[in-house]
């Protein structure tokens, strides 16, 4: 026993020399992610986008048509770049990417409204850029709603309706709506607290596998192995334990950069996301290492890592609710360790219920630890036969 410890410092002592020697980990383990940190952070400091270009066809030029493009331009999302009377002009600009939304006022477009009549608001967006179109759709879908509103109140006042009868016929259901957790309706919420721990993942994964593959690479697998007392289990610990402590430092300022300068919702205390992060690094070292061991090619295997990292941007459920679907997705999903990772964000750092609740995804994130048993007597063969496959 006391010999194992021994080895595992000597074996932590050479990986840290390893990783300050080389340029690739530092870049891999520090400067990727603290770059992602911080571009994410940035981009979504907003909250959502602003200012995203429109398109105004006005055909009725009018001052109640002008007034309509001013209410528009008042809304955060849209900036009214444009102004024509020619709706082909617009629709080139939204094909070249210049706008993203065309809004349409029909010629007498303030008569019809006046006498009646039955004018009707068009627009259009691009939803290429999904984002972008939606916010437009529903900015241009407020406006529309609101000018039929002052429609009717016009209409309502020139027969003599007014007062309470009037707010009845105009609004006859009030909303009182109350977001849930994210009350600003902000973006960066959702969105940060997931993407800094799913890149932060990916590091991990392509740290370990490509670490392990260089020993074999290099012929210092046998070494390695034999600092380690021939135990592939001291020899494993002393690689990856060094390194999960930079990654879990890293895990640390990315949850400090998320709860203590953003100051995004934190209802259960600090405690349960950080040992969420802790293990999903641990959970993410254990799947790479039972990639490694299984295909043996570091090329093929750091291919895994990276389809499994991007698979769980879209499986996990933070974009797309899981339940909706299909059957074998739902299952599949749960194979993610980013899904429980999200599931314990949601569960503790949103809803701030007790953590009990959340015991089956810290117990799922912990299953993946017992991963490398399946693999550790063919990986300590590969070491000891320098079986590199690139």
């Amino acid at each position: 026993m006391r010999e194992n410890i021994r080895a595992l410092g000597v074996l932590m002592k050479r990986e840290v020399r390893m990783l300050a020697e080389r340029r690739i980990y530092w870049f891999v383990m520090i400067f990727a992610p603290l770059f992602c940190f911080l571009f994410f952070m940035d981009l979504l400091k907003e909250g959502l986008p602003k200012k995203l270009p429109v398109a105004v066809v006005d055909e009725d030029n009018t001052t109640t048509s002008r007034s309509l493009v001013r209410s528009l331009n008042t809304f955060a999302q849209t900036d009214v770049v444009m102004r024509t009377a020619n709706f082909s002009e617009a629709r080139e600009a939204l094909q070249r990417g210049d706008v993203y939304g065309i809004f349409y006022i029909p010629a007498d477009f303030r008569r019809d409204a006046s006498t009646g009549g039955e004018p009707v608001l068009s627009f259009y967006t691009n939803d290429t850029y999904f984002l972008a179109g939606s916010l437009l759709y529903k900015d241009m879908r407020m406006q529309s709603n609101l000018a039929n509103g002052a429609v009717q109140q016009t209409l309502l006042l020139a027969k003599g309706e007014g007062g309470p009868l009037l707010a009845a016929k105009l609004m006859p259901i009030v909303l009182d709506t109350h977001p849930l957790n994210n009350p600003w309706l902000s973006y960066a919420v959702y969105l940060a607290n997931f993407l800094l721990p799913a890149f932060l993942c990916m590091f991990v994964m392509f740290t370990t596998v490509y670490s392990i593959s260089e020993e074999i690479k290099r012929r210092t697998s046998r070494e390695w192995l034999e600092a380690g007392n021939g135990s592939i289990i001291v020899a494993l610990m002393g690689k990856l334990v060094p390194q999960a402590l930079i990654f879990t430092a890293m895990g640390m300022l990315a949850l400090s950069m998320l709860y203590g300068y953003a100051h995004f919702p934190l209802n259960s205390g600090f405690f349960p996301m950080f040992l969420a992060m802790v293990l999903m690094i641990l959970a993410s070292q254990c799947f790479a290492l039972f990639v490694t061991g299984m295909t043996r090619r570091s090329r093929i295997a750091l291919s895994a890592c990276a389809l499994w990292g991007v698979l769980s941007f879209s499986i996990c459920g933070f974009t797309y609710p899981v339940r909706s679907m299909p059957e074998l997705a739902q299952i599949g999903s749960n194979l993610f360790q980013m899904r429980h990772y999200f599931l314990i964000y949601v569960d503790q750092a949103l809803n701030g219920i007790p953590m009990i609740f959340s015991w089956q995804s810290y117990a799922a994130l912990m299953v993946y630890l017992f991963l490398p048993i399946f693999i550790l007597p063919k990986l300590k063969l590969d070491l000891l036969e320098f079986k590199y496959l690139p």
